[in-house]
């Protein structure tokens, strides 16, 4: 039993890390009805300007961190501009591939800036944990699922109970409606972008101590918070956040019971079974459509 809670443990964190970034897949879907496949490069981005900000500038860790956070949300707003405006009327494949070769052009920028060599970033607290009985709870987990919950709060609030998350929320269902009842829909799509570049900053940010910081961690990152979002109900957010937990526990368990050199395959394993048995995913309706 002691196992079982530790592992349950990690994997909520580890869980937490790809709900966040599901979480900004799934924003930017139901405001442009495209997925962002640069959205783990977003957490790669941020987690570099935390390295280059902490590391190697020398600024305390939390003035880094709002430094990391303020670089996103000018990505985020160019990430809006230069990728997704100019093929905004166009149909929903070029600018699929535009965000492909946007995150190619990022991991290529940050290799030519930095190198190839992946760097140690530090934990957001001095204290490695704590032990509570037999389970040993890491102190940088604790924060990835404390600031997890913080945010999803925040989300949660900002939408029901502030006008510009209900002109965000219907945006996001309807473009064309909301225009009409006079919602600047471009703008509110420059916040998602901005919100959606900030949300994989934070979880860039808080993995980099644990997996270090890379060039490749992006994708990684984004393969599963993907894999989340299909497990959860592609384009709901609550399946979006339950399905990144539930990947990072099911990914943690086949690691130490399976295979840890294979852990990365139990998310499409997992992927896998649900475009077989439930496609819709966990919170999915299932569609039907007339030929």
């Amino acid at each position: 039993m002691d196992i079982l809670l530790q592992l349950t443990f990690a994997g909520i964190g580890m869980g937490s890390i790809y709900a966040l970034v599901a979480l900004g897949l799934v924003l930017i879907y139901r405001a442009t009805s495209v997925v962002n496949f640069a959205q783990g490069d977003f957490a790669m981005f941020a987690a570099f300007l935390m390295v280059l900000a902490h590391l190697h500038l020398g600024l305390p860790y939390w003035a880094s961190f709002l430094v990391a956070l303020a670089g996103m949300v000018a990505f985020g707003l160019i990430f809006n501009y230069g990728v997704y405006y100019p093929l905004r009327n166009r149909s929903y494949l070029p600018v699929l591939i535009s965000t492909l070769g946007a995150s190619i052009v990022i991991q290529n920028s940050v290799l030519a800036a930095y190198g190839p060599h992946p760097a140690n970033l530090p934990g957001a607290l001095s204290f490695q944990g704590f032990q509570v009985g037999s389970v040993f709870l890491d102190g940088q987990y604790l924060v990835i699922i404390a600031a997890t919950a913080a945010l999803v709060l925040l989300q949660h609030l900002f939408f029901e109970k502030t006008i510009v998350g209900k002109q965000l929320q219907a945006t996001s269902q309807d473009k064309e409606m909301a225009s009409l009842l006079g919602v600047p829909v471009k703008i509110m799509i420059a916040i998602t972008f901005i919100y959606s570049a900030v949300l994989g900053g934070v979880a860039g940010v808080l993995v980099g101590p644990i997996i270090y910081v890379s060039i490749g961690m992006g994708g990684a990152i984004a393969l599963k918070a993907f894999a989340a979002t299909i497990i959860g109900g592609f384009g709901d957010i609550k399946g979006a956040i339950i399905g990144g937990v539930v990947l990072g526990i099911i990914e943690t368990f086949g690691a130490a019971f399976i295979s840890v050199p294979y852990k990365d395959a139990f998310a499409f394993i997992v992927l896998f079974a649900f475009l077989m048995v439930r496609p819709q995913g966990i919170f999915g309706e299932k569609i039907a459509e007339k030929a």
